[in-house]
């Protein structure tokens, strides 16, 4: 599995269509802002927020779906409003994450997006995607769900570092040591994935990067990104697609069966 485009590759056809999404999402996070509370964790603005969301979804999913196809809201609209969180709990993991990659799924199963679209996905919706979902834990600090704690990739992603990494195979000169070189992730979180999430967890997290993130620091000892990414995939598959609390919440319909 391989993405060789950078974060700012060309955009097909397709993925302007979607950028509105998450636009007008994010222009709610705007008008929404965190209620004043005694709680660090689980800003309750995230339910107003969450509620607006519900309340335009489906003209959301209208704006670029085909006539044909609009029937097919009744079964992607609950992966797209599961993909930013539990809005009772005011919790985002993994489990949300999979519902954002289900939702783009489905729109590959039917037809909207093509295989030359893939990688416009991944380095620009899904990118997109990641930029909001970081703006809404940090400015409603959403609990992390499911989190493994030090022992996590990430209190809240996956997905990106699968990417990420793929992103990076047979990259000349950046290795996976590499992340722990600031000037590199300075000047280049911006062009690849793997980075720029290095890089927001120690902006989140506070102390040396092997105490709060020893898995992370563990994988940075690994030789090469390709055997980085396979090692994530099978990593994904055992901790999240195979985990009974994660799975059990997912929903299955006529484009994803059981």
């Amino acid at each position: 599995m391989a993405i060789k485009s950078s974060i700012h590759a060309t955009i097909p056809p397709l993925s302007p269509r979607l950028f509105p999404l998450s636009k007008s999402c994010g222009l709610w996070v705007d008008q929404i802002p965190p209620v004043q509370q005694s709680s660090r964790y689980g800003n309750t603005s995230y339910r107003t927020w969450h509620e607006r969301l519900t309340e335009n979804v489906e003209s959301l999913m209208l704006r670029f779906l085909p006539d044909d196809l609009k029937p097919s809201t009744v079964e992607i609209i609950p992966y797209f409003t599961e993909r930013f969180g539990n809005s009772s709990r005011i919790d985002y993991g993994t489990g949300h994450e999979t519902n954002f990659a289900a939702w783009l799924y489905c729109l590959a199963r039917m037809g909207i997006i093509k295989e030359e679209d893939y990688h416009a996905v991944v380095t620009r919706v899904f990118v997109k995607y990641l930029e909001l979902m970081k703006k809404l834990q940090l400015i409603y600090w959403l609990e992390p769900a499911g989190s493994h704690g030090v022992w996590g990739l990430d209190d809240y992603h996956f997905l990106p570092f699968i990417f990420g990494s793929s992103q990076l195979i047979d990259h000349k000169y950046m290795k996976p040591k590499s992340i722990h070189n600031d000037d590199i992730l300075d000047n280049f979180s911006s062009e690849y994935m793997y980075l720029s999430c290095i890089q927001f967890v120690k902006k989140v997290k506070k102390g040396p990067f092997a105490e709060h993130s020893p898995l992370l620091n563990d994988i940075s000892g690994v030789p090469n990104w390709n055997k980085v990414n396979t090692g994530m995939l099978k990593m994904y598959k055992a901790e999240v697609l195979e985990k009974v609390p994660i799975m059990q919440h997912f929903l299955f319909g006529w484009l994803i069966k059981w």
